[in-house]
This record gives structure tokens, sequence and C-alpha cells, in this order.
């Protein structure tokens, strides 16, 4: 029979004592059988599976009972759900919107100049892509904080990979056509990740890697700033540090302009003067965020009047006046360049993403209400699809603006709507007065800005909690400083797999034993009161058992039977008659495993070792019925718990003679 006591039905074990040697099977508790749920055709099976791995949010529960107009309001109302939030819009939550909205375009202006400055683009087309981009995504996005724009890292990736593609000063039609195109596809994976239901696949870059990533992208943009801060003209095009530091104290007797350094370092103390004050006193969260506009205007002026561009303060000099003009036909469709575009735009557009949804996540969490990820795929990727088709290059969510967007009080995505619309009268009016604007404060405000994407406290967070975690991200830390951007994201991708295939090809099997006055089973190594059960060895094993750990699950608890028997002898305490498999956390088993357990089944077999297997779940023992496993090892070889199988051999053994 296969067995259970009412007290254990629910899986987990009760608190009461343990047999004694005298244990009578008669006197045993009411027993229950394992459990075979009901048998699925394949088609049936098949559905739910693809259920549960795409929509096991349920998506469609909505529409259920619907009318056919009711369904059509509703699937608009999901694709565009501003027509959802507009209809309770009202005067007080626009104070809240406009209040943020002029903070955020206060700190987006300067930065979008020095953005764009990153991505090897003119001044412009930072501020094209604070433009269009919102205002797509304040009809599409669902969430309320996100303050869209270009940031720092995304503006380094792909400047990097346009730069080892086509030279920026050379063949400067080519690289901005390139950048149009590598944006288009970056906004087409977006979409169609969102489409298709495919997010999960961003979920494999790792928190730790992207620490680390993010922590080295922002030591890497904040050393190429120092061309801009120091006055160097003559820089490497390389981003990691030995070649940077050799541009640097290569120039320090000939190439660095002191005036440009007064200027630079003067207001980056300035500016993290204003970044500590807001750290400290959350009430005065404007003064970091007007920081960097009054630095400009004060800069610029500095320069004008002082004409300190003629002593070698380099400046602006001209951004293009007028809105965004149309670009859908510098896009490659065709010829050598559309392959380089995709590439790079799939890689620029992931990391875009990924950085998008985690902030949106962060702020919906702090307002408790809920983001649709696949939503805020498409959301995104549409707004970078037409951006590409308006002078845009790769927008996403800025963690920086979007934090002073959400303590500024906004209170939907019509934030993102009043800085677009600052940014356009930007475009049509102001450009001409940034022609001063002196390259160092650019420098400054995006030091100022990348500095506190160093998470060290993350790092030490990690460090103590994984240390594998750790290897990942330091590996893709120091592989963003001292290779390059692409290198250390391709050591974060490789590092967070190779965890993955770790954890799959070595899963955890750990030993059993009983906690004393008890029917519950630990692990002995967190539990080392726990008490082996003579003649009789428990192994769990701590995950799905398939192809890839087959062999190695099979052989590690025949290495914990091996280990176990030699104990026996060496203390004198009787053979080992019984192997139990505690199975609770097998989620899942192939055929490998299953071929993997007959082997051991038929090892077993030759030391005379009876296999017992403990409660698998459903879908386990549904494929070991399937396989006809259940009848070689015998139904009365399955039970619910470890306490029952226990008992069971406490039994058998006494009736041996």
């Amino acid at each position: 029979m296969v067995h259970h006591s009412i007290d254990e039905a629910t899986g987990n074990e009760a608190n009461i004592t343990t047999p004694p040697p005298s244990y009578n099977p008669s006197e045993a508790p009411l027993m229950y059988k394992v459990g075979y749920p009901p048998q699925r055709n394949f088609a049936r099976e098949f559905t739910d599976t693809l259920k549960e791995t795409f929509f096991h949010d349920n998506p469609l529960q909505q529409y259920k009972d619907q009318s056919g107009p009711t369904k059509f309001m509703m699937w608009l109302q999901f694709l565009f759900p501003v027509l959802e939030w507009g209809r309770t819009y009202n005067f007080s939550k626009f104070k809240g919107d406009l209040i943020a909205g002029l903070t955020i375009a206060s700190l987006c202006i300067p930065q979008d100049i020095g953005y764009s400055k990153l991505a090897n683009l003119d001044p412009q087309y930072g501020l094209y892509s604070s433009f269009i981009p919102p205002l797509v995504y304040a009809a599409m996005g669902s969430s309320r904080d996100i303050a869209i724009g270009p940031v720092a890292v995304v503006s380094l990736l792909l400047g990097s990979l346009l730069q080892n593609e086509v030279d920026s000063n050379k063949n400067k039609e080519e690289y901005l056509r390139l950048a149009f195109t590598a944006t288009f596809f970056a906004g087409i994976t977006q979409a169609a990740l969102g489409f298709l239901r495919l997010g999960f696949l961003i979920e494999f870059l790792s928190h730790a890697a992207i620490v680390g990533f993010m922590g080295g992208a922002a030591i890497t943009i904040a050393l190429q700033q120092l061309k801009y801060v120091l006055g160097i003209r003559d820089f490497t095009k390389k981003t990691d540090i030995v070649s940077v530091m050799e541009s640097v104290w290569g120039s320090v007797h000939h190439g660095w302009n002191w005036q440009t350094m007064v200027i630079g370092v003067a207001f980056l103390i300035f500016l993290l003067f204003a970044k500590y004050i807001g750290k400290k006193n959350k009430k005065l969260f404007w003064v970091p965020a007007i920081a960097p506009i009054t630095s400009v205007i004060l800069a610029t002026f500095f320069v004008y009047i002082t004409r300190a561009d003629k002593q070698g303060v380099q400046i602006v000099n001209h951004i293009k006046k007028g809105i965004n003009p149309s670009s859908a036909h510098k896009i490659y469709f065709t010829g050598p360049f559309v392959a380089k575009g995709f590439k790079i735009g799939v890689v620029c557009g992931l990391i875009g993403l990924t950085e998008a949804v985690a902030i949106g996540r962060t702020f919906a969490t702090l307002k408790d209400y809920q983001l649709d990820g696949n939503k805020e795929m498409v959301a995104l990727g549409t707004m970078n699809v037409v951006g590409s088709m308006t002078s845009c290059y790769i927008a996403t969510g800025s963690f920086s603006r979007s934090a002073v967007n959400f303590m500024a009080g906004c209170q939907t995505s019509v934030s993102n709507v009043v800085m677009s619309a600052v940014v356009l009268l930007t475009l049509l009016v102001i450009t001409p007065l940034f022609k001063y604007t002196p390259n160092a404060i650019l420098g400054s405000i995006i030091i100022s800005a990348v500095i506190g994407l160093v998470d060290y406290e993350a790092a030490i967070l990690i460090w103590k909690v994984d240390k594998m975690d750790f290897i990942a991200c330091m590996g893709a830390f120091f592989g963003v400083i001292f290779a390059s951007v692409e290198i250390g994201l391709l050591i974060a991708v490789s590092i967070s797999f190779a965890k993955i295939l770790l954890q799959v090809t070595r899963p955890r099997t750990v030993l059993l034993g009983n906690l004393p006055g008890t029917t519950i089973y630990r692990n002995t190594y967190q539990y080392p009161d726990a008490r082996h059960v003579p003649g009789v060895v428990i192994v769990r094993v701590d995950s799905a058992i398939y192809f890839s750990n087959s062999n190695y699950v099979r052989e590690r608890i025949l290495r914990w039977l091996t280990d176990e028997e030699d104990k026996a002898k060496e203390m004198g305490l009787p053979r080992i008659n019984f192997l139990i498999v505690e199975m609770s956390p097998v989620i899942d088993i192939d055929t490998s495993g299953i071929h993997a357990l007959e082997d051991l089944y038929k090892s077993l077999q030759k030391k005379e070792i009876q296999l017992i297997l403990s409660n698998p779940g459903s879908i386990v023992i549904e494929k070991l019925r399937a396989s006809k496993l259940t009848e070689h090892i015998g139904s009365n070889s399955i039970f619910l718990t470890v306490a029952d199988a226990v008992r069971f051999c406490s039994s058998k053994s006494l009736q041996e003679p």
C-alpha cells in the first residue's frame, strides 16, 4: 500500500512522537495513498502548459462575458491606457503633473545634450529624443512615474557599438543612419517581446550582473567626461580605463586647460553638494533637480561675459533649431548595415528594456499599483519605432529623472507631456542660447548623474548573500572597466547563464534525519540534532531531474549511500537496507531522469537495498506511471511522506528474522 497519516495529509509533517522500537503496524494511524492526477490528453496538456508559460496572469479574463463593442473598447484601453485613466483626470492631478514635468524638464535638457555626446551624436538629437518618445509613452505606457528620455548607459553602449562599425567623424551621415536603424530595431525587439509575451527573457540578466554592469558603465562614463572637464582635445576613442588614463596623463603638460578645469571642477562640486542636500532632506528634492540647468545658465553666462572660449574653453557652439525632422528615409532596410543595425538595436533595446521595467516596477511598488511588464514593452518599443522615424535615438526610462518625477508629486504620465512641451519650447526658441555653454559643465552634469549608479551597498549585500552572484557582479564590473561596455555585457550575460547551468546540472542533494520527538525529517547539516534512522538512508533531491543532471543525481545519491554504509560499518550499526528518496522538491522529471531512477533501482537491487520514493508531485508521479517505473519499484514502495516511509521500513525490519 501507499501510505500517509492524517496529520500529514497536507504535506507538512506534524510534531508527534516518533514510533517506539516496539511499533506495531496494526496500531498505525489511517493511511492515505499517493494521489494520481486526472489524465489529460495531449491537446489539453499542451494548452495548459502554453497558458501557464505565456498567459499566467490570465489577461483575457476581463473580456469574458462582455459584448463586442465593450470588448473593442477594453482592447483600446489596454493598448492606450490613457483612454482609461484619462476619464478620471482632473485639475488636482494636473497640478502635480505640471510641477513634476517642469522639474524633470529642467533636469533633462542639460542631460540630453550631454548624453548625445556619449552616443557621438549632435546635441539636438538628445533633445529630439526627449520630445517625441515621451508623448508616445504617455498614451501607451502604464507607469505613472517613469520619465522617458535618453539615458547614460544606453547612450554609451550605443555610441560604442556604432563606433565599432562606422567612424562618427569620417562618415557622419552613415553613422547617423545606422543610429536610426539601431533605434528602429531596438523598438521592434521591445514591442515584439511584449506582443509575444516573452518578457521573461530579460530576467536572464540577473540583478547582480546588472549592478556590476551599471557600476562599471558609470565609472567608464565618468572617466570619458574627463576630456571635457580637463579641456583635452586629443582624447582616445577607447573606453577601457587603461587607455583613458593614458590619454589623460599623456596630455597633462600640454593638453589640460586650466580655465576649463576651474569651470568643470567648481560646478561638479556644486552639483554634488546639491545632490547631498536633496539626499539629506527629501523636501528639498528640487535642489538637485534644478541644479543642472542652473549650472548651465551660470556657466554659459560666465563664458559669454569673459569670452573664455577664446582662451581654449570648448563650447557647444551650435544646436540646430527646430522640431524633429523626419528620418524614416534614413533607416537602412537593405544592404550590409541592416544586419549591423539589427544586432546593435537588439542589444541596446534589451538593456533599455531591463532598466525601464525595473524602474517602473520599483515605483509601482512604492505607490501600490500593478504594472504590466508586457504592456510596458509594447509601449517602449512603439515609442522607439516612432522615434527612429523622427530623428530620435534609443530612449528608455531614466532612474534619476523618474526618482525626481516621483518626489515632485507626479500623478500620471502627463508629467512626460509637460516635459516634452518644455523640450519643444527649447528646440523652437532657446537652443541659440546654448551656443556659449561650455562642454565642461555638460561633463560635470553627466558625472554627477552617473555617480549614483555605482551601488556599492548592493555589491556588499550581494557578497554577503551569494558569492556566485558576487562573481557575476564583479565580472561585469571589471569587464566594462578594463575591456569595453560590450565585453562587460557579454561577461554579465555569460556568468548569469553559467550560474543557471550550474544550478541545473549540479542540483543540491541533502541527507535527512529525524528531529527527536517528531515525525519531521530535515537536512542534517542544517539541523545537527537530526538523528539518522538505523538501516535507512534518506536523501532529498532539491531540483527537477532532467537530462542535464540525471546522471549527477543518481551518482550523488549512490555516494551518499556509500558514505553512510562506511559509517555504519565503522560504528557497528545495522547494515543499510532501505534508501528513501524524498521527492517533494522535484517539480518535474524527463525521460533521462526516469532512466536514472531505473538505473538507481537496478544498482540497489544488486546490493539488496530497497528503493523507496517519498511524496512525488503530480507531474512526477504521472510520468513515473506512464513509464511503468511504479510497477518496477512497486506501489508499496511509494509513500506520501518520509515519516510513513520510515514507519514502513521499521515495520519490515521488525518482521525480518
